[in-house]
């Protein structure tokens, strides 16, 4: 596994080929950063919804293919994070979560919890004005990233999540049970990831997009 440090120099190469500098910054839990998956036709629902596939195919615009997912190898038990190209590649991802689900065997009694943080990226000073393009007689931005630094945004999300467990941050705006969550108290398997990046806001100086879990929990709150 790569360190953090060997993502970053990875990152900066990219940035040298022409990847645009986009660097993650901070997560934020919001106000309701949990919601309870308690049966198996909504968590399949949600997966689907993540995933862009079934009745949420019409949300897959081109940009989807930034979204990075968690994949699981099962003959190595170790799960692989990449992005797609695909409706088949998304759907072949949901077969294979159906699939881990099965072997997990999650407990809809106890419940499964699906956290939303966001992640907040931002650009060097005085670069967003290079990224500035019309779009349908609008203003955008187009932030173009190769796959391997768009994987390291994803690294350094992953990275920030588990330290906030590490670090034992508290969030005073989050009731007992939240804060539980976020410290990964009471928490089992994670059945799947996904940074969702044909999602963003852009303002302030700042782009965000949300990191998903679904985590199986391992007692009732």
């Amino acid at each position: 596994m790569e360190s953090l440090r060997d993502v970053k120099r990875a990152m900066e190469r990219e940035v040298k080929k022409g990847s645009c500098p986009l660097m993650f910054n901070r997560l934020e839990f919001g106000t309701k950063p949990f919601q309870t998956i308690s049966s198996e036709e909504k968590l399949d629902e949600v997966l689907a919804w993540l995933l862009r596939i079934k009745s949420f195919r019409q949300y897959a615009e081109k940009t989807i293919i930034n979204n990075v997912y968690m994949d699981l190898d099962m003959l190595c038990k170790k799960p692989q994070f990449k992005r797609t190209h695909s409706a088949i590649d998304r759907e072949g991802i949901y077969a294979r979560v159906q699939r881990y689900k099965k072997r997990l065997q999650p407990d809809y009694g106890s419940g499964l919890c699906l956290e939303t943080v966001r992640c907040v990226f931002t650009l060097p000073e005085g670069k967003a004005e290079k990224y500035r393009m019309p779009h349908d007689g609008q203003e955008t931005y187009a932030f173009i990233m190769s796959n391997r630094y768009i994987l390291g945004l994803f690294t350094h999300c992953e990275a920030a999540r588990k330290s906030v467990v590490m670090d034992g941050v508290e969030f005073g705006h989050l009731a007992e049970q939240g804060q539980k969550i976020v410290l990964l108290d009471g928490i089992g398997d994670v059945l799947f990831q996904a940074l969702l990046l044909d999602d963003v806001e852009y303002g302030n100086d700042e782009l965000s997009a949300n990191l998903y879990t679904i985590y199986c929990l391992n007692e009732k709150g």
